[in-house]
């Protein structure tokens, strides 16, 4: 009897893809690390949609690793912002605003880096200054 294809490639049907290995966040010392953060839900399934739709989300997913850290946005000084579509950039820039006001973080933003359905990606460092 011959093995079903899946098996035959060495795994279950049903077995669930495995976890990627990294933290949400680190702390170390006062700064805390917090991993990208995409368009994601909390079952870690990539939410489809428009740009500001996969914006928005990625953002409250970084508001909720901060808090899990005692933070929140106004503790953040540092941001690597990724953008698939160059053509997102204007449009990027107005809803970065929304989310942090002046002093802005420092930020690196790469354009035409991640997949086509990942529309958007963030990855922070906040600074807790003794706080938690």
């Amino acid at each position: 009897m011959a093995a079903p294809e899946s098996a035959a490639a060495g795994q279950a049907p049903a077995e669930p893809a495995p976890a990627p290995p990294f933290r949400r966040f680190v702390r170390a010392g006062d700064f805390v690390f917090v991993s990208g953060q995409a368009s994601v839900d909390e079952a870690g399934r990539l939410v489809p949609g428009t740009f500001e739709e996969q914006l928005r989300l990625s953002m409250e997913n970084v508001r909720r690793v901060l808090a899990q850290a005692g933070l929140d946005l106004d503790h953040v000084v540092r941001t690597g912002c990724y953008v698939h579509d160059p053509a997102d950039a204007l449009e990027f820039n107005r809803l970065y605003r929304e989310y942090f006001q002046a002093p802005l973080p420092a930020r690196t933003t790469l354009t035409g880096c991640l997949t086509d359905d990942v529309r958007f990606e963030i990855d922070v460092v906040a600074y807790a200054g003794g706080e938690g």
